[in-house]
C-alpha cells in the first residue's frame, strides 16, 4: 500500500476544513447542525454545501438559525457532488477560500457532501480531515460492506442510534463491525437526543482543529477502493482492489 499521506504541516494560521460525506439521508446536515450548535460559542465556524441543482442543505441549516446565515453558503456541481470533491474540487475550493477571506479568522470550514453510495471521500487538495456518516436506518450489515470512506475516512459516525430499537439494529454490533472495518481507527455512535454522544463528537472536532493549528495532523488521501464485502450464495466474500495487481477475492 503507497503512503499516500501529504508532507506534515507547519503550525497554521487557516481554518480546519473538515469534509462530511456519506449516503444521502444519513444525517450529515443534522450533525452539522449540532457541531454548529454545539461549538459556534467557541470557534468561528462557516459552512460550505454542495448537491447538484439546489441549495436545500444550506437553507435548512439557515432557517436553523446555527450560524450567521452569512456563513452557511451552497455550492450547485451541476454534476455529481463526488466529482466537486474529489476529482475537480476548484469550485468548491473557490467557495471555502472565499469564506475564509469574508469572515477571517476562521477556526473550521465544515464541506458537506451527499451520495447515493459508499464511495464519497473528499480530495486532499480540498479538506484537511474528513467525517463519514451512516445511520442505523440504513441497515445494521452497511458498515461491513466497505468502501474508502467507511475505511479512510478520519472518523466514521454512526448516526441516529436513538431510532435502533425501531429498526432492529444492534448498535454494538454495528459499532463492533465498522471497529473492524476500519482496523480501529476511530468509531462515534451518535444521536444528537444523547448528550454524551455530542460531546464525544465535539471533543474529536475539537481535538482535530488543535491538531491542524498546531501542524501535527497530516491530511490522508483515502487512495484506491478499500476492501468491501459481497454476499453470494456461499454467505459471501471480501473483495479487494491491489494497486497494480489484478483484483483479488478473500473468501
Amino acid at each position: 500500500m503507497p503512503d499516500n499521506s501529504f508532507p506534515a504541516a507547519a503550525p497554521s494560521t487557516r481554518s480546519l476544513r473538515l469534509g462530511v460525506a456519506g449516503p444521502v439521508g444519513t444525517g450529515k446536515s443534522s450533525l452539522i447542525a449540532t457541531i454548529c450548535r454545539s461549538m459556534a460559542g467557541e470557534l468561528q465556524i462557516g459552512v460550505i454545501t454542495n448537491d447538484i441543482y439546489t441549495d436545500e442543505d444550506a437553507r435548512f441549516l439557515r432557517s436553523a438559525g446555527v450560524l450567521p446565515e452569512e456563513r452557511i453558503r451552497a455550492v450547485e456541481t451541476g454534476a455529481c457532488p463526488h466529482t466537486a470533491i474529489r476529482d475537480d474540487v476548484t469550485t468548491n475550493l473557490l467557495a471555502v477560500e472565499d469564506l475564509e477571506a469574508d469572515f477571517a479568522p476562521l477556526d473550521l470550514v465544515l464541506v458537506e457532501s451527499g451520495g447515493d453510495n459508499l464511495t464519497a471521500t473528499f480530495s486532499p487538495a480540498l479538506v484537511d480531515a474528513q467525517i463519514f456518516v451512516l445511520d442505523v436506518a440504513g441497515g445494521g450489515d452497511v458498515a461491513r460492506k466497505g468502501g474508502p470512506g467507511i475505511a479512510r475516512a478520519d472518523l466514521l459516525v454512526i448516526n441516529k442510534i436513538d431510532l435502533a430499537p425501531y429498526v432492529e439494529v444492534d448498535v454494538e454490533q454495528m459499532v463492533a463491525d465498522a471497529v473492524e472495518a476500519r482496523d480501529g481507527a476511530p468509531v462515534l455512535a451518535l444521536s444528537r437526543k444523547q448528550q454524551d454522544t455530542v460531546d464525544e463528537l465535539c471533543a474529536w472536532v475539537r481535538g482535530m482543529v488543535a491538531l491542524h493549528r498546531s501542524g501535527l495532523h497530516t491530511p490522508q488521501d483515502p487512495g484506491p477502493m478499500a476492501p468491501h464485502f459481497h454476499a453470494d450464495e456461499d454467505g459471501g466474500f471480501v473483495h479487494t482492489h491491489g494497486e497494480g495487481d489484478t483484483v483479488r477475492h478473500q473468501h
